[in-house]
């Protein structure tokens, strides 16, 4: 079986991996020992991430005519391909990360929906909190007035007379309320009125 013939399956495995995936970076990864190496392929497919290392020959084809055909100027010693379909910075954010702790690991460079990202680009990428962060941090925003609305309401109803309205809740608790009107108590600091001055004698 001729070399092409072998090589024709891997390099249609990653094209279609390519045709759903929204960012891919890749990564120089020697110099990692193996538990480093199982610990990243871990975190990656954890953050939906798919992870795999393959030829530059065969990733130069299968990157032909696509926006990832960006990444052939970095296809220069071992390579490894992560993908991403659903969250764009997961794999900046992961790798980027360990990284930090594995210094062996060398980021090349990404695409992320089209757009070609440098090394730095990539560890800005990172920065940017997962969509699950991000509406966690919007669900808590809401969670204190959604909370007092709730308790507004429920002391409405309770309140409430049955088979009447909100309305007539709110007008029973203003019924409650002291009238700023009425007058005052008589009090030691208010004089008593003086009595009628009696007739002068004639």
């Amino acid at each position: 079986m001729a070399k092409v013939e072998l090589k024709a399956p891997i390099v249609d495995e990653i094209s279609e991996k390519l045709k759903n995936a929204h960012a891919a970076v890749l990564v120089d990864h020697r110099g990692l020992t193996v538990e480093q190496d199982t610990q990243l392929r871990r975190q990656l497919r954890e953050a939906g991430v798919s992870y795999k290392v393959y030829k530059n020959t065969m990733m130069k084809r299968a990157f032909e005519g696509t926006d990832f055909a960006e990444l052939d100027k970095l296809l220069d010693g071992p390579s490894a391909l992560a993908l991403a379909e659903d969250d764009v910075t997961a794999p900046a954010r992961v790798l980027v990360k360990f990284a930090k702790t594995a210094d062996k690991l060398e980021i090349k460079g990404a695409v992320i929906e089209g757009e070609y990202y440098d090394i730095k680009g990539v560890e800005e990428l990172a920065k940017i909190p997962s969509r699950e962060e991000l509406l966690g941090r919007l669900f808590g925003s809401w969670k204190s007035p959604v909370s007092n609305f709730a308790r507004v309401l429920n002391q409405i109803a309770e309140k409430t007379p049955e088979g009447g309205t909100a309305k007539d809740a709110v007008d029973a608790s203003a019924a409650e309320a002291p009238s700023e009107e009425a007058a005052p108590a008589q009090t030691e600091e208010t004089p008593a009125e003086a009595p009628a001055e009696a007739p002068a004698a004639e």
